[in-house]
């Protein structure tokens, strides 16, 4: 079978046909006659060189800008593979501008996963329902969190305050059921941007720090404390510092604790709030919908009922005030921001 004769050169032209090398010093050699039968069969292996500029644009030479463009298009699971690529890969897969919005709703996060992602850039984020393991922070920087949801997440104390302790920018928090402790109140109230809170049906801290936290944060206008695990103290403690500016409060829960005594305390400091002094409610023209649950009796609600009667009064089982998430679970937005990155499969992490 005819084949060219093989040469190695300074370039690397190994197993190269001379016949393809122009800036070859020797003359093409010529090729030994073959049989008819054999004369269309050759092989021939291409120059490295040659193959490389066939090949065209390589990844290694797009700038920064144009790898970003891409990775912007990425579902969290591939970028986070391409994370694995080289080390210039998992710098730029980790650049802050990728991780704007995160969700891992309903996952188990493993021990380290969270005190790698947040420190990247997230200021949305949304992990309701997730078991959320150590996040073991390799930096003590303050995270960029803004807006965050941990509603019924199954996380100890300690590590939920390593979270809180880093965050000093948050304007939309929600901790529905958890259990806390007083230095989680205390880092909520390092937040003086904080509009929205949800604390529903939270327990483990004192009315101390209660009173720190509302008095601290006074910016906010949506405060759900229903259903806490709340003595009389706590109770007097959210009345007396709740700040002025709220305009949706939900204190249900509370019929024991809870006197008339306080409500009027409510109003006074709070003249948008609900005024359960019936011969008063008729005097806030801007009232649309009324929720009492767990505060007035039965044959209260029937007198209030008949009192207001264009009033909506126990119109709904289920507050929206200060929740994240309303609506079907269909619904991904967290207080109406939808997350970009989210994981496809149920056990990526």
């Amino acid at each position: 079978m005819g084949v060219s004769v093989l040469k190695k050169d300074k370039l690397g032209n190994e197993n190269t046909p001379q016949d393809l090398l122009v800036s070859s010093p020797c003359p093409p050699q010529k090729r030994p006659k073959v049989k008819e039968k054999e004369k269309d069969f050759v092989i021939v292996r291409r120059s490295r060189l040659l193959q490389e500029a066939e090949s065209g644009v390589f990844w290694d030479t797009l700038p920064d800008e144009l790898l970003l463009a891409i990775f912007a298009y990425l579902p969290l699971n591939d970028l986070l593979k391409v994370s694995l690529v080289c080390k210039r890969w998992h710098c730029l897969s980790f650049d802050e501008s990728l991780w704007q919005s995160l969700d891992l709703t309903g996952r188990s996060l493993l021990p380290g996963v969270i005190g790698q992602l947040l420190p990247a850039g997230v200021t949305v984020f949304r992990c309701p329902r997730s078991c959320i393991g150590n996040p073991l922070f390799k930096t003590s920087k303050p995270l960029r969190v803004q807006h965050m949801d941990l509603s019924n997440c199954t996380v100890s104390a300690a590590d939920l305050q390593s979270i809180l302790c880093r965050c000093e920018k948050l304007q939309n928090l929600s901790l529905e059921g958890l259990v806390l402790s007083d230095d989680i109140i205390k880092n909520i109230a390092k937040n003086p941007s904080l509009m929205r809170l949800n604390l529903c049906g939270c327990s483990g801290f004192s009315a101390a720090a209660l009173k720190l936290m509302l008095s601290s944060c006074s910016t906010l206008e949506e405060l759900n404390l229903s259903w806490c695990d709340f003595t009389a103290t706590h109770v007097k403690a959210a009345v007396n510092h709740i700040t002025s500016k709220v305009t949706q409060l939900n204190l249900s829960g509370y019929r024991q604790n809870l006197q008339i005594p306080d409500i009027k305390t409510l109003v006074e400091r709070c003249p948008f709030l609900v005024h359960l002094d019936l011969r008063e409610l008729g005097e806030i023209p801007t009232l649309k919908t009324l929720q009492v649950f767990g505060i007035v009796t039965h044959r209260s609600l029937q007198l209030l009922r008949e009192t207001l009667p264009n009033m909506k009064i126990n119109c709904s089982h289920f507050t929206s005030i200060a929740r994240p998430t309303v609506g079907s679970k269909k619904n991904h937005e967290i207080w109406g921001i939808k997350c970009r990155l989210t994981l496809r499969n149920p056990n990526g992490l």
